[in-house]
């Protein structure tokens, strides 16, 4: 059976930027494999009489969600080590060169045809509408730097290319690569989103606990009065606009609630005058007993010096 074709590559921002930047900073030529999974595009009908007898092809989307570097998958001649590969699904390989053409070489068209037969690291199509069915891994992305690069730039200009290979024709085939970005346009890769690992535990328990008490002692206790204090000042300035009242800002009652809320904006704002006058209070006598310090000083100061 033919393997279903690919109508097209994804691959997200990050990850290309991540495998070119791993390319950038490389001596040399590197190369690996791509992971990813495999998921079927919606059938485009038409209303065309010409096309309705034909039997609708199913098209695929491959998305690559990451890859790993490994030199030593295969050996000289191109045959693919499957002691070497990890145990898990793969989608292909990638090749990256330094100022070489954009086309795949012989020993490019070895390694996949290889890996592409090795049907134990197939993925799974993921399609829950089907009986499930296996894609081989037989995608493979070809990284290069153009050969005119100016070894004295600052800029770095790299070109990348994807191929699917049918085994059957034994030729590689363009793909289209869409780089997935963040963002409404892209908006539908997210819609299955589950993570991967759970929240770490948070520390839900209440502060004064006998742990935190027995370490801390007198200052932890300190601590916790000063803070009480503070929240009920707090609860003193927003008295009588607790959080059920201020829901009622949406709504009918918005008018009242509002002018209740501006007066209280008020009485905090006479407040912050009146302690603002009280530091400027404070301030003028410091200021005035630091003067009356000093010349007490100097006057001790020209007494001695006198005797």
């Amino acid at each position: 059976m033919e393997d279903p074709p690919l109508q097209k590559i994804a691959i997200s921002g990050p990850t290309l930027a991540s495998l070119i930047q791993r390319f950038s900073t490389s001596p040399s030529s590197i190369h690996g494999l791509l992971f990813g999974h495999v998921t079927p595009l919606p059938l485009t009908l038409s209303d065309d009489d010409t096309s309705s007898a034909a039997t609708p092809t199913p098209t695929l989307l491959a998305t690559v969600t990451g890859f790993l570097t490994s030199p030593s998958f295969h050996d000289s001649s191109g045959t693919v080590l499957p002691s070497s590969l990890p145990n898990s699904p793969l989608l292909g390989w990638f090749s990256a060169r330094r100022r070489s053409p954009l086309r795949p070489s012989m020993r490019e068209f070895s390694v996949t045809a290889s890996l592409s037969s090795l049907t134990q690291f197939s993925s799974q199509i993921q399609n829950p509408n089907s009986e499930p069915s296996l894609f081989p891994p037989c995608i493979f992305l070809l990284l290069a730097s153009p050969s005119s690069d100016n070894h004295h730039s600052h800029v770095h200009t790299h070109e990348y290319r994807a191929f699917q290979f049918r085994p059957a024709a034994l030729s590689f085939e363009p793909r289209s690569l869409d780089v997935v970005n963040i963002g409404p346009a892209f908006r539908g890769h997210y819609g299955a989103f589950s993570p991967n690992s759970n929240l770490p535990p948070l520390d839900c328990g209440p502060h004064g606990s006998p742990m935190m008490m027995s370490e801390g002692g007198d200052e932890v206790l300190g601590k916790m009065k000063q803070a009480a204090k503070d929240q009920r000042e707090l609860d003193k300035c927003a008295e009588g606009f607790e959080i059920g009242r201020l829901s009622r800002m949406m709504g009918s009652e918005a008018r009242s609630c509002t002018e209740g809320l501006e007066e209280l904006y008020q009485k905090m704002l006479v407040k912050i005058e009146n302690l603002t006058g009280l530091v400027e209070k404070s301030s003028a006598m410091v200021l005035e007993q630091e003067n009356h310090n000093r010349k007490l000083k100097h006057k001790i100061l020209r007494s001695a010096a006198s005797e």
